[in-house]
């Protein structure tokens, strides 16, 4: 606990450094922070990687999931706090002069700190981009092709760790997470991310996997919580901290609760199964036209602009059951729209396209 406080301690040090000296780029780092978001992976990320190569937006959604999952036990476990409400409670400053941090409109968190989500979902997301932009350029074999390569993996390696660390300084500096706390985010992401590397299943999972799936992620998390609840122990314990210590209670919101990133994850790793083995994705994703350039391209912007319209339904908030409710749905449908509704649109219009063309 002392060496903890002493972490903490120091953690907040550097904190109040960041929002001393880096006012200036408080911008990039807020934009940062919304980099790292790991709601990105399903409205941005995805939808790209998915319409130029399903291995490889199969697999981000797989990792983000699990990812997610591993990180929201470990945040149970761990018992993390956060900064803006740490620096309150703690007893470590004498005379109840505790430092001052400022706090920003995406600062207020509910859940435990660590291990960073953001850090986490955006390292094992990165890491997946990379190595599959790399897995093109590594079958080139003559000496010219090689130091190409060569180039290639150090420049995106170093676009990784760029993005990670700007990721971690723009957690530290809202004052959301301790350093140790990214870090280890960053880390935890790399290992999830590097396992799926040797997990070739998922490509061929099937409808009943993605539900069997679905089901032990949710009675495993769920149990373990009730068994805690049971021995007194609350894994919700950071929620009343947030809300009694955030600046702002607008700041507050129910979609950073453990539970919703549960019940979002879940509701994405269905959708993508449901649309997989759709009957549309196999209609026009398996076709001929699902080899031209431009079936892609369109496929690409059409999912951006679909799923851009997602962000606004605005679920409803009175009532945290139906919230989690309505959050599954809405989860299930973005990569369900990416996987078998645009892609069988575009099918359709190209197919029409070309009929009236003969």
């Amino acid at each position: 606990s002392i060496k903890m406080d002493l972490l903490h301690s120091n953690g907040v040090l550097i904190i109040q450094h960041l929002q001393r000296n880096y006012r200036a780029y408080q911008d990039f780092l807020n934009f940062m922070s919304h980099v790292g978001d790991p709601r990105n992976i399903f409205s941005i990320y995805f939808p790209l990687w998915f319409q130029l190569n399903q291995v490889v937006g199969t697999k981000m959604i797989w990792v983000a999931v699990i990812g997610d999952w591993f990180n929201l036990i470990f945040k149970w476990i761990l018992f993390g706090h956060r900064p803006y409400w740490w620096v309150q409670e703690t007893m470590i400053y004498p005379n109840q002069s505790s430092p001052c941090l400022e706090q920003f409109p995406i600062t207020c968190e509910t859940g435990p700190g660590s291990p960073s989500g953001h850090a986490m979902g955006s390292s094992c997301v990165w890491y997946v981009m990379v190595t599959a932009a790399l897995s093109y350029t590594v079958r080139w074999k003559d000496k010219l092709a090689v130091t190409l390569h060569r180039l290639t993996w150090s420049f995106l390696w170093s676009i990784f760790w760029i993005i990670q660390i700007s990721v971690c300084i723009s957690r530290v500096f809202i004052a959301t997470h301790f350093p140790h706390q990214v870090i280890l985010g960053v880390f935890a992401g790399i290992l999830v991310a590097e396992a799926f590397e040797h997990t070739s299943a998922i490509q061929t999972a099937s409808l009943r996997m993605y539900i069997k799936t679905n089901l032990f992620l949710f009675i495993f998390a769920l149990g373990f919580y009730l068994s805690l609840k049971l021995l007194d122990i609350d894994l919700l314990w950071s929620v009343p901290k947030a809300k009694k210590w955030c600046a702002n209670p607008d700041w507050i919101n129910i979609d950073t609760t453990p539970f919703a990133g549960l019940v979002r994850n879940l509701g994405a790793l269905f959708g993508l199964g449901l649309g997989i083995h759709s009957e549309m994705f196999i209609t026009s994703c398996k076709g001929k036209n699902s080899c031209k350039i431009s079936f892609r391209i369109l496929c690409v912007a059409a999912s951006l602009a679909a799923l851009q319209l997602y962000n606004f339904l605005k679920i409803p908030t009175h009532t945290e059951y139906l919230f989690y409710l309505l959050s599954f749905c809405k989860s299930a449908a973005m990569p369900l729209t990416v996987v078998a509704v645009v892609p069988y649109c575009v099918h359709s219009l190209m197919r029409t396209t070309e009929k009236k063309l003969n």
